[in-house]
């Protein structure tokens, strides 16, 4: 779908996601759950991350996603503007998408569809870094929330330039600290959120259970499929 103008002083929100169709999602589950409970987990994360993020009032949604689908596929309403990522590794494709973001809003966030029940006040957070110009906090050019594994849930700025996000190492340890240092070596600021964790691997089943225990997160869909799985025997790759 072609992007449409956004309200002045109202950004954009990008959720990054593939079609969740079986053997090509949340593989590095698939081993516990199945490949068919991996995709329907996929989809609860995606339908929690959705919700969330379509309810701000600061924010336009987009789902970004690796291949041409229907808002259907995906569990999404009719209307659901989609973006392609395109080719290239996650650096070329997300710079991609804050580019043309940026293109037509003053500033734009960016998570991945895997942080079911990221709470919203870590949302918020970002947007006061980056969203406003009228506070303190409002004066940086680009926010960053750190996982635990040394990388980022959530990418946000207010200018791109070229080659920002260009040759740097995805998935590692040190994704989160060589980023950083990055925009600060181009003269950008950046704030900083509270950490949060994404779910791609078993032990992050554990820490999103621990957090639904609690009543942390809300994460409804997300939480109906994880009781579906353990009603039904579906293996649990965590204690109870």
């Amino acid at each position: 779908m072609a992007a449409l103008g956004a309200a002045p002083g109202r950004g954009l929100a990008i959720v990054l996601a593939k079609p969740p169709r079986p053997g090509e999602v949340k593989t590095r589950l698939a081993g516990a759950i199945g490949l068919r409970g991996a995709a329907l987990l996929a989809r609860a994360f995606l339908a929690d991350s959705w919700a969330q993020i379509a309810g701000l009032p600061w924010a336009r949604p987009v789902l970004a996603t690796t291949e041409a689908a229907s808002p259907a596929e995906f569990g999404l309403p009719d209307g659901t503007e989609i973006w392609l990522q395109g080719d290239g590794d996650l650096g070329q494709r997300l710079e991609r998408l804050l580019r043309q973001a940026l293109a037509v809003s003053p500033f734009a966030i960016a998570i991945g569809a895997d942080t079911p029940g990221l709470p919203g006040r870590l949302l918020d957070q970002a947007h006061r870094l980056i969203g406003s110009r009228d506070t303190v906090l409002g004066s940086c050019d680009a926010v960053l929330g750190p996982c635990a594994d040394g990388g980022f849930y959530l990418i946000g700025l207010r200018r791109c330039p070229p080659g920002l996000l260009a040759d740097l190492p995805w998935s590692q340890p040190t994704t989160f600290d060589r980023t950083r240092a990055r925009f600060e070596s181009r003269g950008i600021t950046v704030g900083i959120l509270d950490p949060w964790f994404d779910v791609d691997r078993p032990d992050d089943l554990v820490e999103l259970e621990k957090h639904l225990a609690r009543g942390a997160v809300s994460c409804p869909e997300t939480a109906r499929i994880l009781a579906a799985f353990e009603r039904d025997g579906v293996g649990r790759p965590f204690p109870s």
